[in-house]
């Protein structure tokens, strides 16, 4: 069972917020203005505490990026064959905009984290993250970048959090594509962490699930969701028995509002996982006003999720 921290919506709101410098709008903003807005909320309130119950604080972010994203970066390689859709799609300049939150979180003017972790798989990345990060390095802090697969290092946090209760996880999630396994997720049961997750509804899980179910990459989607291609099935489609001059055939009609489907479904995974999740996700829309992302919310504290409530439910009442 975890420990609780005695965190309430009531104190998050008393936190003064004031916007960062945009990084070009659009989705991204939205992700990161709701992220930073919590991360203050988070430090504001436990920094209260973590004295008094020797807390250490980690930061950890799976997906760091090298915190830029210039105008001829490279595309992912996934990305013009995924995102060719007219009424799914973002844009080059959105995607050349998308960077990670480190800039972000390390200019909060608060006291901040005892530990932060940037991983970023891409080694170039990394160094470049490194070198844009060294004004805002405090020496009170510690600071660990790696190039490894998110999902070891996110095991690895996982066991660190069981080892030693003292410890207190704020963990950011936010790939572009589908690079998290569920497995990895999972690690994270019953631990001290708050966890922020980039879910990519409408750019890639909603092209792979075709409407005849012959499922693109299903292996891909069974660690994505960790279930069987059979669950993923019968959660995203109706199936029927057609006579056919060949006897008996099964046929699979693809459920309406796909996208929405994906964030529930992942939605009540998370609850076998965590305590408290966000019912109703930010959702990011591309220029057209399609979704293209869900930005989601889990922990084990009520409190907690009651603040990344507050955060989303303003943010979408906006959209």
């Amino acid at each position: 069972m975890t420990e609780e921290y005695p965190i309430s919506l009531n104190e998050s709101e008393d936190v003064a917020y004031e916007a960062m410098p945009a990084w070009g709008g659009l989705w991204t903003e939205e992700k990161l203005e709701a992220f930073a807005k919590y991360v203050k909320a988070y430090l504001t309130i436990l920094n209260k505490y973590r004295d008094r119950f020797n807390w250490e604080l980690i930061y950890f972010d799976g997906f760091a990026g090298s915190g830029s994203r210039g105008e001829n970066d490279d595309i992912e390689e996934n990305h013009p064959s995924l995102f060719d859709d007219s009424e799914i799609e973002i844009s080059e300049h959105e995607y050349n905009v998308y960077v990670g939150a480190a800039e972000r979180v390390l200019k909060l003017d608060i006291r901040g984290f005892d530990y932060y972790y940037f991983n970023e798989k891409d080694l170039q990345s990394r160094k470049a993250l490194e070198e844009k990060l060294l004004p805002y390095k405090k020496e009170e802090a510690r600071y660990v970048f790696r190039s490894n697969d998110a999902n070891e290092e996110l095991r690895k946090l996982s066991a660190a959090l069981f080892e030693n209760k003292k410890y207190k996880a704020l963990v950011l999630l936010d790939p572009f594509g589908m690079q998290l396994d569920w497995e990895s997720i999972s690690s994270l049961k019953g631990c001290s962490a708050d966890i922020w997750i980039l879910v990519p509804t409408g750019v890639i899980i909603t092209r792979l699930l075709d409407k005849q179910g012959k499922l693109m990459l299903s292996d891909k989607l069974q660690k994505f969701f960790g279930m069987n291609i059979e669950e993923i099935k019968q959660f995203f489609y109706e199936t029927k028995i057609e006579n056919t001059l060949f006897g008996e055939e099964l046929t699979f009609n693809k459920l309406p509002n796909t996208v929405q489907r994906i964030a529930e479904l992942y939605v009540s995974r998370l609850k076998q996982i965590f305590n408290y999740v966000t019912e109703k996700p930010l959702v990011l829309n591309n220029t057209r006003g399609v979704p293209i992302f869900h930005f989601v919310f889990a922990s084990n504290n009520d409190n907690a999720v009651k603040i990344a409530n507050h955060i989303v439910g303003n943010k979408n009442k906006k959209q």
